[in-house]
């Protein structure tokens, strides 16, 4: 996917990899820890399109992250990821 985040509204997303990372822009590990999770959407016109986001709060150890359902919602062009558990 381009550097264009999906429209606002809400997805089913599947994790397809997970990595802790910094948070910071750089990456080199100066910010407070956090998640990189690589999605993709599972339904819908955006289905099969993906995306990496980095949290800035660690989301829990990348191997159990991996291969579990989410709830992507976009607001005001903002994404925020919830983990199906």
């Amino acid at each position: 996917m381009d550097d264009a985040l999906l429209p606002d509204g809400t997805y089913d997303v599947f994790i397809v990899d997970a990595e802790d990372a910094a948070s910071d822009e750089a990456g080199d590990g100066g910010g407070p820890p956090g998640t990189r999770l690589d999605l993709t959407v599972t339904s819908g016109a955006h289905k099969a399109e993906t995306l990496t986001l980095r949290s800035t709060t660690w989301l829990g150890d990348p191997i159990d992250l991996i291969g579990m359902p989410a709830t992507l919602t976009v607001a005001l062009g903002v994404p925020s990821v919830r983990v199906d558990h």
